[in-house]
């Protein structure tokens, strides 16, 4: 019976540090219907680096329906989203724009994939924190909160 028991501690242990990896790597996926499956990514705190991995799981190509994920203060999401718009392609984002904390590179469509790493030291657990996709209007659908536990 202690054989048993012992099995099962070791187990649990083994789950337990694989589900606490998987807190500093995020799958998120994006459609052809302007949308997350993800409103929220929850973080570990101490987890040095983040790697989030975008897929596109639409079928429209990059040029139609192009998606990336960009993470950013809250208070710097609005302005660095409308100056991504004016900014154009290839990834409707300003050059070197320091508000941007983390981006995916370029657009990615349908049936592509595409990670960003980035260590989250300088990053308050509990901030205010936001990721969008910036394409052309899908900043306003393609959103949601980033926060670190």
């Amino acid at each position: 019976m202690k054989k048993i028991i012992a099995i099962f501690f070791l187990a649990g242990s083994f789950l337990g540090s694989n589900s606490w990896a998987q807190h500093c790597n995020q799958t998120i996926e994006g459609n052809d219907l302007l949308q997350f499956n993800l409103s929220e990514i929850i973080v570990s705190s101490s987890c040095e680096n983040i790697t989030i991995t975008l897929k596109h799981v639409g079928g429209l190509p990059s040029n139609v329906m192009g998606h990336n994920w960009v993470l950013t203060s809250t208070a710097d999401y609005m302005p660095v989203a409308s100056g991504g718009q004016a900014a154009g392609p290839p990834e409707y984002l300003v050059v070197d724009d320091e508000r941007i904390i983390a981006a995916t590179p370029g657009m990615i469509g349908g049936g592509e994939e595409v990670s960003v790493t980035f260590n989250i030291n300088d990053l308050t657990p509990g901030g205010d924190y936001t990721f969008f996709c910036s394409f052309p209007g899908h900043y306003v659908l393609m959103n949601g909160k980033f926060i670190i536990e």
